[in-house]
């Protein structure tokens, strides 16, 4: 099939044999593009829309040979044309640039060459981001794509998009999981940039429209992490038919390494300890105990 406007799109990566986004061995596919900000954001490369400049200041030798290479002497960011020439010369690889436009033909030849583990698995394809539903008709695509290949597929999504876009590839999910990191809009809003009503009505909406959801929640210290928020999600949760299970995902601080790396942390940013497993089997038996299934981490 040719490549037309809609089946084009900005991934970050292709991520094979994945155990923890949805049932068996999967590939996930990243795309860019995200418009909450989770100060905690595991994934700071997937904000942006386009192409970035990762610099891993660790292994730089600070020699100067990026800078040297550059057209615009590294000037501002502002001015970064994402030439390359940086990165081609780097000699430690310190600076990468991130995210890269892709056809449908290129995402589907790479996932296909991992059917048998599908297959065997009982998995298939997750897509993930940031939000994937912020490209909307590349997702389409690609999920029209491996339903034509019977491949199992998975959207990771906060339900950050118009109604109708998730009423529009409901169809051609398999599994939706679906991320609700807070039910309370104010402190939702304080956490993540975005208020969490469209989120909310956005979830109630497509547990109209789709029988297979998995409820993930981010436990973070701080933000969440509190038995009055637990049973406020757990409420939502008996309340929506379409959920079949809700997993607890522990909150970890791998995401400083990387937030550094983009310069999206912010300045005297400080990590909480991890919640520990004492605390996530309190939390689990809140949602246990109104009869939704319950899990803690990944799948």
């Amino acid at each position: 099939m040719g490549d037309d406007v809609t089946s084009q799109g900005m991934v970050f990566n292709l991520q094979r044999y994945s155990l923890h986004d949805g049932p068996g061995i999967r590939t996930t596919v990243f795309l860019k593009g995200c418009p909450a900000r989770c100060w905690w954001c595991h994934n700071p490369e997937s904000q942006l829309p386009m192409p970035e400049i990762s610099s891993f200041q660790k292994v730089c030798l600070s020699c100067g040979a990026c800078f040297d290479a550059c057209p615009e002497r590294l000037d501002t960011a502002t001015t970064c044309t994402l030439c390359g020439a940086c990165t081609e010369a780097c000699p430690t690889g310190a600076r990468q640039i991130v995210g890269r436009e892709m056809s449908a033909d290129e995402v589907m030849a790479s996932l296909l060459k991992d059917r048998f583990f599908y297959e065997d698995s009982g998995g298939g394809v997750t897509f993930s981001g940031g939000e994937p539903l912020c490209q909307p008709d590349f997702l389409k695509t690609l999920l029209s794509r491996c339903r034509d290949h019977e491949i199992h597929t998975a959207v990771d999504t906060a339900g950050l998009c118009p109604p109708e876009t998730l009423a529009e590839i409901a169809p051609l999910v398999d599994l939706f999981l679906f991320d609700l990191k807070c039910a309370e809009g104010k402190r939702h809003l304080q956490g993540t940039g975005i208020d969490n009503g469209g989120i909310v009505s956005n979830l109630a909406l497509l547990s109209r429209l789709h029988a297979n959801i998995w409820l993930r929640i981010p436990v973070v210290p701080g933000f969440n992490a509190s038995e009055e928020e637990m049973c406020a999600l757990a409420k939502v949760s008996s309340e929506t038919p379409g959920i079949r299970h809700v997993w607890l995902l522990p909150y970890h601080a791998t995401w400083t390494g990387k937030q550094a790396r983009f310069g999206t942390m912010a300045t005297g940013a400080t990590q909480p300890a991890p919640p520990t497993m004492e605390v996530l089997e309190v939390f689990a038996k809140i949602f246990r105990d109104i009869g939704v299934p319950t899990s803690i981490g990944g799948q």
